[in-house]
């Protein structure tokens, strides 16, 4: 009877496991979901990832040897079977096209699909965005008035052949 209350309590937590997926690139992970964190570990090509959480376009992984935060960029979701049509979907629906290259979709990360389906044209919105552009000129006098100075950088050197 124990047993069977301890796998009854087990299930919930099989049901809300964490989401797999797979290193596109060798990356770093870092303690905190921001590029100036302090760097905890790192991750090769096509290494298995455990999804933790997500907050805004960072992911906190778990290797098999640490744990730490990721672009989100940097870690292709679940895992697909060949032949698995609707994982193909799903993946073009996610901005992720097969290959693990990302699609033009890349601006809408974050929002739910109930999100998208209800999203309509805003008018006032865009002429609010665009009531807040500045000519030069103000962000020059912007800057000015917040004590920062120009300054002068030169030219970075030509590559050269084969450098890349």
């Amino acid at each position: 009877m124990n047993k069977l209350f301890f796998l009854i309590l087990l299930l919930p937590g099989l049901a809300f496991s964490a989401e797999t997926g797979t290193a596109l690139k060798a990356d770093s992970l870092r303690a905190e979901p921001y590029a100036d964190a302090r760097t905890v570990g790192s991750f090769a090509r096509n290494d298995k990832v455990e999804i933790l959480t997500r907050q805004g376009a960072w992911l906190k992984v778990k290797t098999a040897k640490t744990t730490g935060w990721v672009r989100l960029l940097s870690v292709k979701r679940g895992t697909t079977a060949s032949g698995n049509q609707a994982a193909g979907v799903l993946g073009v629906a996610s901005g992720r096209a097969g290959t693990g290259q990302v699609v033009a979709t890349t601006g809408v990360r974050g929002l739910s699909e109930e999100e998208l389906k209800s999203a309509k044209f805003n008018e006032e919105e865009i002429r609010k965005l665009e009531s807040n552009t500045l000519s030069a000129s103000q962000g020059q006098q912007f800057a000015s008035n917040g004590g920062l100075k120009a300054a002068k950088f030169g030219y970075l050197p030509a590559a050269t052949e084969g450098a890349r």
